[in-house]
């Protein structure tokens, strides 16, 4: 271990030095204090990822070179988000939109918002703790912006450095991706976690969030500490045991930190995997209490941050969750209507109980490929909104095939992942809803449990590249059957390219195609089966 530290001191820190002068010098303040904070945190981060690496590539074949094929993941899922996220920075204040985001060079208003309080806070004589207080409201449970003021005090005291967060949030984003190998290769095996990671490091969503100074990334890194801690806890060895314990831990306690709500689905995650598997194994008491009273702590830290009156004496826990999200919804579904005129037409054609599905499956589809492709906006707008789209659109038939993957293997394995697949789906749609079909809040929701998304896309792809399934090719066409007539219907509308159909008309088509193609799935693979036999 130590050679291998002193040979990763080689290229480590000639680059960290290189790279931390090189963003000192686009940053405000003095140049010297700069340089030292962003060589620090590249130095870290390239040590913490190399030992990763190393840690997590242990036990594993090494004729099949497994390191240098995780080294390449991690790599690439580091320099992806940062360069995105250096690039976004400078380009939006010059090719973005004229509104206070972007000239600033962000791409979310939630990460401008809470850096510019984080930054606030830190050059403040105030406690560093004060971020959980209800004046810091920007951050809703505290956690990322107590963090960013951290790193503002003590690295960048002198002047506000914006991508200090940024270069913090793509180390985190790839920091999972060794703790969710090892887990799949440990469960599974190396055809899914290689498939997996690949999709974890490339995904354009995730490298977009994970280029900002957003949840996100952290939190599908603590995902990935949970399932490593979690997968690794069958072992007998007491070494592993604890080395699960502290993962698990670290895990869950990051997620109180930056958002309870996620701690609990994830509970709900491990408890579902354990029904479904360990049916014939006792569970370990001592486990179902701690995750008893984490469920509870994250529950109670949940409501206070939904509620920062703090006043639990006449409001239950569950009452002000309900509360919240009833009127969040009502407030997404009116701001959806009221920003799009041909919504609201809709809106008022449709019978009243037909608008919560309808904003519920149009989030599905957010953000649109066709409108992406389409739309008029700037090119650097143009670029983001068509790799989103295309990463989500490109998602999307791994997870509707999910569902047939799942079934296709013996009793147990096909419970597991018949259960993530409920779940996967299951936040899908509740994302959908919560963000009341906006383009940047369902994608961004959806993509907290993202790890999960990555899971099943995974597993999918193995699947099918080990059966060849006629049913992938038939999501893959009803896919472009949708692109195809809303591509036309968005040309005719921003263009005025060609007749338009009325929605309805155009909808009631697209259902009646998908529902031939579905049928002549199920012809082919009778067919399929019959030749085999």
């Amino acid at each position: 271990m130590i050679k291998s530290v002193q040979r990763d001191r080689i290229w480590a820190l000639p680059l960290a030095l290189v790279l931390g002068a090189i963003l000192s010098s686009i940053q405000a303040g003095s140049w010297l204090i700069g340089w030292l904070g962003f060589s620090f945190l590249f130095l870290l981060s390239f040590f913490l990822l190399s030992f990763s690496v190393k840690w997590a590539d242990g036990g594993l074949d090494e004729s099949l070179d497994h390191r240098r094929t995780l080294a390449w993941m991690v790599a690439l899922a580091f320099a992806l988000r940062f360069i995105g996220g250096v690039t976004t920075y400078l380009v939006l204040p010059i090719n973005g939109f004229d509104d206070k985001d972007d000239r600033a060079g962000y791409v979310f208003t939630d990460a401008h918002r809470r850096d510019n309080q984080s930054w606030e806070l830190a050059a403040s004589d105030k406690s560093l703790f004060s971020g959980f207080s209800e004046k810091y409201a920007y951050d809703q449970y505290g956690g990322l912006l107590t963090l960013s003021a951290f790193v503002y005090r003590y690295l960048s005291p002198d002047a506000h450095r914006p991508l200090m967060l940024v270069l913090i949030s793509a180390f985190m984003a790839a920091l999972g991706l060794p703790f969710l190998w090892k887990a799949l290769n440990q469960q599974w095996n190396e055809k899914i976690a290689i498939a997996t990671c690949w999709i974890y490091a490339l995904y354009p969503e995730s490298i977009l969030l994970g280029g900002s100074a957003m949840r996100e990334p952290y939190l599908i890194t603590f995902s990935a500490f949970v399932l490593w801690g979690f997968v690794n806890s069958g072992t007998h060895s007491s070494i592993k045991m604890l080395d699960s314990r502290v993962w698990l831990a670290i895990g869950i306690i990051g997620m109180l930190f930056v958002s309870p709500v996620v701690a609990l689905v994830t509970l709900i995650i491990f408890g579902g995997w354990m029904y479904f598997t360990r049916a014939d194994k006792p569970i370990p008491w001592i486990g179902v209490a701690a995750a008893v009273l984490v469920f509870i702590l994250g529950l109670f830290l949940l409501s206070s941050a939904l509620n920062r009156s703090g006043d639990f004496n006449s409001t239950s826990p569950l009452h002000v969750l309900s509360g919240w999200l009833k009127l969040a919804v009502q407030w997404d579904v009116y701001q959806l209507e009221r920003g799009s005129g041909w919504v609201q037409k809709l809106f008022d054609e449709m019978p009243g109980w037909l608008r919560l599905p309808f904003v519920m499956v149009y989030g599905v589809f957010q953000p649109v490929l066709p409108a992406a492709l389409l739309e008029p906006t700037t090119l650097i707008w143009r670029i983001i909104g068509i790799l989103r789209a295309l990463g989500w659109y490109t998602l999307l038939p791994l997870l509707i095939l999910s569902f047939v993957a799942a079934w296709d293997r013996p009793k147990q394995e096909s419970r597991l992942w018949l259960w993530l697949s409920f779940v996967v789906w299951g936040w899908v749609l509740f994302t959908s809803l919560r963000g009341g079909g906006d383009q940047w809040d369902n994608p961004r929701y959806r993509t907290i449990l993202f790890l999960w998304q990555a899971i099943l896309a995974g597993y999918v792809w193995v699947w099918w590249r080990e059966t060849r399934s006629v049913w992938f090719g038939c999501v893959i066409a009803m896919e472009m059957v949708f692109v195809l007539f809303f591509g036309q219907w968005y040309a005719s509308r921003y263009y005025h390219l060609g007749g338009q159909l009325p929605f309805a008309q155009m909808a009631a088509i697209i259902l009646a195609l998908w529902a031939i193609i579905f049928f002549g799935g199920i012809y082919f693979q009778r067919k399929s089966k019959q030749h085999s036999g």
